[in-house]
């Protein structure tokens, strides 16, 4: 019997206008969906959280947003997730989503959000490196800390600024096939999971 396809989400690990991270997303997500793979991509802007604050979380629990993303994580067999670079580390929106979404506890029975599922990485920043160092921090956190499952294969985008063309496509052909080879193995592993 044939596996089901996976289900995708794809998240940006940036709000800003006209992040670059956001268009590398959003290029992923086209790629996802060439291969008739069902894929969500979402924006964090529709899930505020606050600093991550143990007292907080003591006081108030944990926040909806976090345990709305805990529930998309946990509907998908595979996860994208892109991130700028911020000082040579990763976000500190998308660190602080992660930091909240690993205190939503599951239901009995059923995986964290971040265990029986994969994910792949991706950066996109206008420096020579293209992100890969807050991909060097980002697997230190997912991995690590968490316990989750990263491909090792990722796709980095340096130069951002001229990377993309006019319909958001990557002008390079070198980087473009590494985005291909992150999308086909993403699918391949979450296939596993689905």
């Amino acid at each position: 019997m044939p596996r089901p396809a996976p289900r995708i989400l794809v998240l940006p690990g940036s709000n800003r206008t006209g992040s670059f991270n956001a268009q590398l997303a959003a290029l992923a997500a086209k790629r996802f969906a060439m291969r008739d793979i069902e894929v969500t991509r979402i924006s964090l802007t529709d899930y505020p959280l606050p600093i991550y604050d143990g007292d907080l979380e003591g006081e108030s629990g944990v926040p909806e947003p976090a345990k709305r993303l805990a529930g998309l994580f946990a509907a998908h067999s595979g996860i994208f997730l892109t991130s700028p670079e911020y000082n040579s580390s990763v976000t500190p929106l998308l660190k602080n989503t992660i930091d909240w979404i690993s205190r939503v506890r599951p239901a009995p029975g059923e995986p964290s959000a971040f265990r029986k599922r994969v994910f792949a990485v991706g950066a996109a920043s206008p420096g020579a490196f293209g992100g890969m160092r807050s991909l060097m921090t980002l697997r230190q956190v997912l991995e690590i800390g968490i316990g989750a499952t990263v491909i090792p294969e990722q796709v980095v985008v340096p130069g951002a600024a001229t990377a993309f063309d006019d319909k958001g496509e990557l002008t390079s052909e070198r980087t473009s096939a590494s985005l291909d080879t992150v999308v086909g193995r993403l699918v391949d592993e979450a296939a596993r999971w689905a």
